[in-house]
This record gives C-alpha cells, sequence and structure tokens, in this order.
C-alpha cells in the first residue's frame, strides 16, 4: 500500500503556498535522502577534464549496496575517452520475478556536466545552495536532478520490499555532454547488461509551466534528431595581401556560408511531430499556434511553414537545420589567406543519413576548392514507436500532481544518450520528471536551477512510472 504522507500531500495544494518552497517540508526519509544524494554528487565537479565522473560513479555505487542491492547487480565501468581521460560508465539491475513475462525497462541518466567557472556564477556551482525556492548549482536540472531521481526511487522501492515483475536496469553514463561513447558502449559493449523491452529517458521530454506557475503541458520524448558537426575549409596558394586574388578563401568560404543560410531543408513529420504540433496548437495562441495546427495537418502548407521558420524554439521540430558555430581563416595579417573554415553544426531529422546532408551541404554551397568533412562519428537514429503502456503509466505521473494537462508526444530537436539507444535497437522515450518554466531553464548556463516543488515532485513522478509499469498494484 502507498503511504501518503503530510509531506507528500503538500504537493498537491494551490500554487504560491510558501510551505511548498522550502525543503524543510519534505520529511519523509526518501526525500531526505534524495537531498543527501542530490547534495552530494552536484560538489563533484564531473566535467570534461575535471576527471570526477568515476568518483560521482563509485559514490552511487556504494549508496545501493548499502540499500540492499547485491555486488554481483551493481558494475562501474571505468573507460578512457579521447584524450586518455578517465571516466565511468553505472550499470545497476533491480531484479524482479519475472511473473509479467516481459523484458526488462532500461533507465537512462548521466552523471557528467557541462563545466561551470565559480567566478562566473553568484554562487558556488559545485555546491548545493538553496534559495527563494529553488536548488541552485551545475547539473541541478542536467542530468543530476535525473540521476537523483532514478537512485531515490530504487532505494525507495527497495527499501519497501517491492519486487517487479519485470528486472528494472538503471544506466547511468560519463560523457552525454561530450562523445556520448559510454553510452554507445553500454547497448554494443555490454549489451548483456543493458538490453531490454524500451528505455525510459530522465534526459528527456518533461513539462512545461507558464510564468505563473500554471502547466501547459507535458511531453514525451519518443525520438531526437541526429547530432552532426561539418567542417568546410576552402585552401589556395595565398600570396603577398598587396597583390590581392580573385580567388580568396576567406570571401570564398564566406560565399559558402551565405548560400548554406539561404537555404531551408525541406519540412518533414513523423508520428511525433504531427501529434505535437497538433497537440501545441491547442495551447498555443495566435499565429503561431494557428501555423502548427496548419501544419500538423498539411505538411506542405508552405505559409504555415514559413510563420514557424521565425521561432526558434519551433523551427527545428519541422525539418533538418544547419548552421555556423565557429569560423577561423588566414595566417598573417599582411598574407592572403591560405585557407579558412568554418564549422556547421546539424540537427537531422530522424531517417535522414548523414551523409545526404553532407552531400546538401555540398551542392548548395557551390563553391570551388571547398571541401566538406564530417566530424566525429554521428550516429542517426530511429523514432520510437508510441506506446500506450509508456503513455497510461506518465498520464497516472502527472496527472497526480497537475491533473488535466495534455500528454503530447515530442521530437527533441537537441540529442541525449537516448539516440545511441535507439541506434542500438532500444524504443526510448524522454519522460523526465520536473516541470519548468522559461525563465527558469538554465541547463548549460549561469545559475542553473531547478525548483524545491519539482524537486520533490519529481520523486512522485518516477515513483508513479515504475511501479505501474512494472507491477505496483494502485493505491
Amino acid at each position: 500500500m502507498r503511504r501518503v504522507s503530510v509531506a507528500l500531500t503538500l504537493l498537491f495544494v494551490p500554487f504560491g503556498l510558501s510551505a511548498q518552497d522550502s525543503s524543510a517540508g519534505y520529511t519523509e526519509p526518501y526525500q531526505q535522502q534524495a537531498l543527501d544524494i542530490y547534495r552530494t554528487i552536484i560538489g563533484y565537479r564531473s566535467s570534461a577534464t575535471h576527471g570526477s565522473v568515476p568518483e560521482v560513479a563509485t559514490y552511487l555505487a556504494e549508496q545501493f549496496k548499502a540499500g540492499g542491492f547485491p555486488s554481483e547487480d551493481v558494475h562501474v565501468l571505468p573507460f578512457e575517452v579521447e584524450g586518455g581521460e578517465e571516466t565511468a560508465g553505472l550499470i545497476v539491475r533491480y531484479r524482479g520475478d519475472g511473473s509479467s513475462g516481459d523484458r526488462p525497462i532500461l533507465l537512462l541518466a548521466h552523471m557528467d556536466v557541462v563545466d561551470a567557472l565559480p567566478e562566473d556564477w553568484d554562487r558556488d556551482p559545485f555546491t548545493l545552495v538553496e534559495e527563494d525556492g529553488y536548488f541552485f548549482g551545475r547539473g541541478s536540472l542536467d542530468d543530476k536532478f535525473g540521476i537523483t531521481m532514478l537512485t531515490t526511487t530504487f532505494l525507495r522501492m527497495k527499501a519497501e520490499g517491492f519486487v517487479p515483475n519485470r528486472d528494472l536496469v538503471i544506466a547511468f553514463t560519463g560523457d552525454e555532454e561530450t562523445g556520448m561513447m559510454s553510452a554507445r558502449r553500454m547497448v554494443t559493449v555490454h549489451r548483456d547488461l543493458t538490453d531490454a523491452e524500451f528505455a525510459l529517458n530522465a534526459d528527456g521530454g518533461g513539462g512545461v509551466l507558464q510564468e505563473d506557475g500554471t502547466p501547459i503541458s507535458y511531453v514525451i520524448q519518443t525520438s531526437e534528431k541526429t547530432y552532426a558537426t561539418f567542417e568546410l575549409t576552402v585552401t589556395n596558394p595565398g600570396g603577398h595581401s598587396s597583390t590581392p586574388r580573385t580567388d580568396n578563401a576567406i570571401y570564398d568560404l564566406a560565399t559558402a556560408l551565405k548560400n548554406i543560410e539561404a537555404y531551408r531543408f525541406p519540412v518533414m513529420v513523423n508520428e511525433a511531430t504531427r501529434l505535437y504540433l497538433a497537440g501545441q496548437a491547442a495551447v498555443t495562441p495566435g499565429e503561431v499556434g494557428e501555423a502548427m495546427a496548419r501544419l500538423a495537418n498539411n505538411p506542405d502548407d508552405s505559409q504555415a511553414a514559413e510563420v514557424l521558420w521565425h521561432q526558434p524554439e519551433v523551427v527545428g521540430i519541422t525539418r533538418t537545420t544547419c548552421v555556423a558555430t565557429m569560423l577561423r581563416g588566414g595566417h598573417a595579417e599582411n598574407a592572403l589567406p591560405q585557407s579558412a573554415t568554418a564549422t556547421v553544426n546539424c540537427r537531422i531529422f530522424p531517417d535522414v543519413d548523414v551523409s545526404a546532408v553532407q552531400a546538401t551541404l555540398e551542392r548548395v554551397a557551390a563553391t570551388t576548392q571547398l571541401t566538406i568533412q564530417v566530424i566525429g562519428d554521428p550516429k542517426a537514429s530511429p523514432a520510437s514507436p508510441i506506446r500506450a503502456d509508456i503513455v497510461d503509466a506518465v498520464t497516472a505521473a502527472v496527472e497526480a500532481r497537475y491533473p488535466g494537462i495534455p500528454i503530447i508526444p515530442y521530437m527533441a530537436p537537441y540529442g541525449t544518450d537516448g539516440k545511441e539507444t535507439r541506434a542500438g535497437g532500444i524504443p526510448t522515450y524522454g519522460v523526465m520528471g520536473v516541470f519548468i518554466k522559461d525563465s527558469d531553464q538554465f541547463a548549460h548556463g549561469l545559475n542553473e536551477r531547478v525548483s524545491v516543488r519539482e524537486f520533490y515532485g519529481g520523486l512522485e513522478h518516477w515513483y508513479t512510472i515504475l511501479g505501474k509499469l512494472a507491477g505496483r498494484p494502485a493505491a
């Protein structure tokens, strides 16, 4: 029987009551344990070049073992990333009784963070600070929030003696913010530990709040675009700046970039984006909402596509996008440039090959002496089919906190570890446990934060979802 405490019922009182804005109001042992875990892991500077991810993995592994998980089901997987830096993954299996006959559920989050410079922040980014109803710290949202939610939910359920009807497997990765190679290794090298019917990602999806705190919608991430970076380089013999040539590498590269800027990849839709546009249209006023509804109904509606082209937060849902992000060229102020290079970052619609985008860039650039090279090994991933059992579980979790809001499938224009699990044949769904206002979106930026209310609400979110999918009777 699920026990509803006084602290838990605080989650359901009307907006604006100050009792919800302080961690002092949340006194259940699992809530206090969650805060302790959150505080501890934010204290590790687990960003690239600082080498602290293995320490996070070791700390969490000890928490699982102390919470009753056998050592043979807790795996710290060290490996080196490019440049020789040590990082790690962590896999934890919560063994079920197999009564459902279903394959395991994989649960994703990442232990690494984008670095933060303490001198730039108002508070120490690697010390959890509670202030004005928020928790501040690097990773407080992305993604030590997700790490804390999944860890605490496993420990809470284990302490209650719950036995799932199928195995649940946590996979915490160590380089999501850089190469995502730990996620790739988990579904290839360590597939015997991670094989699953589907995965739930704590680093995708989530709820949207108006600025007054009113909930608008919740999105389930069912697909994401492929992240691919290209280097465009023009070369020529150069020479003395006093004798200009007509084939200047910088000018030629500028022409190529202007051609790419002017090009628009075709509008595309899939199951998730069509449902997303239709669902968001219902809660988006004015011209943008109307354009969403029209494009969902007719992807060939050029006028609707034109409206959404000018909406940065929406355009990525409608098509592949490529944008110049870095530039370098020349070697001396009094010499003609022998080379000029631009970095172009593309977010590619699911099921579109990286090679096809490269060919399009070459055609559109239409510049002689230009070479285009793909950086790294970008991995395309398919969209995951919408599953009724996941929608039902998420709906139950959302309804318990914010009744009546729409649950909408979503294609993320950004990238997460989910692209690696999808590419590895495991359908993946982003079901993050936080609702957030646009004005609180500070992931990767200064003074990253999450509201206290949403931190504790996220615990109930995951407890409901995993309980419903793994056989816990309704309360």
